[in-house]
């Protein structure tokens, strides 16, 4: 995994309250991957939910246009230990995704699956309730690719790597399956707050 842009510092103590342990403040916005950019070819884009293999609603890149949008500000955290306070985020939440569908969640687990075949593992209650979105625009623009456009999945309060870049999909499993990250050693949670960066944190 490569880290590009990040120039910590120490905060002003009225901002430190806002770090979670171990964090240090960033005014950039460090690129993370595991690979190069996909490329992604909106004309062809779609946005599927399944339970398990079976598709329960897929959406084009015009049809996921036109769904209620959502907007978020707020801090992120990554697990490389920058944060950034004050983003704004705009997207379509998985709330709506699912009204959309006309589906209840059918399991408490989910993986969020990217183009570039990057995966990870989110419970579902940390994504309804309004804690999460599938983005489309940040700071007021579309996603660049660097940073996980056309769409990637934002769950701000949990470590970045959650908010999985290129979105392509949520698939609901019937236990939580860890993904690309945690099964290689990084927690199945991935709290900032309680430093959940690693399996036994």
């Amino acid at each position: 995994m490569s880290t590009r842009g990040f120039t910590g510092r120490r905060p002003p103590e009225t901002t430190r309250v806002r770090l979670p342990p171990g964090q240090s403040l960033t005014e950039d916005f460090p690129v993370l991957q595991i690979g190069p950019n996909p490329r992604i070819d909106l004309d062809t884009w779609r946005f599927t939910l399944r339970a398990g293999s079976r598709p329960l609603k897929s959406w084009s890149w015009a049809e996921f246009g036109a769904l209620p949008r959502t907007r978020w500000s707020g801090d992120i955290h990554c697990v490389t230990q920058w944060s950034k306070f004050d983003t704004a985020w705009e997207g379509v939440s998985v709330d709506d995704l699912l009204a959309d569908a006309g589906v209840d969640a059918p399991t408490a687990f989910a993986l969020a699956e990217g183009y570039d075949d990057y995966t990870t593992n989110v419970p579902f209650a940390d994504l309804t309730d309004g804690r999460a979105m599938v983005a489309t625009h940040y700071d007021g623009a579309p996603i660049t690719s660097d940073h996980g456009g056309p769409a990637r999945l934002l769950v701000p309060h949990l470590y970045f790597w959650k908010s999985a870049k290129w979105l392509k999909g949520l698939r609901f499993t019937q236990k939580d399956e860890g993904g690309f990250w945690e099964m290689r050693g990084y927690h199945m949670y991935g709290d900032p707050w309680r430093e959940q960066r690693f399996t036994g944190d």
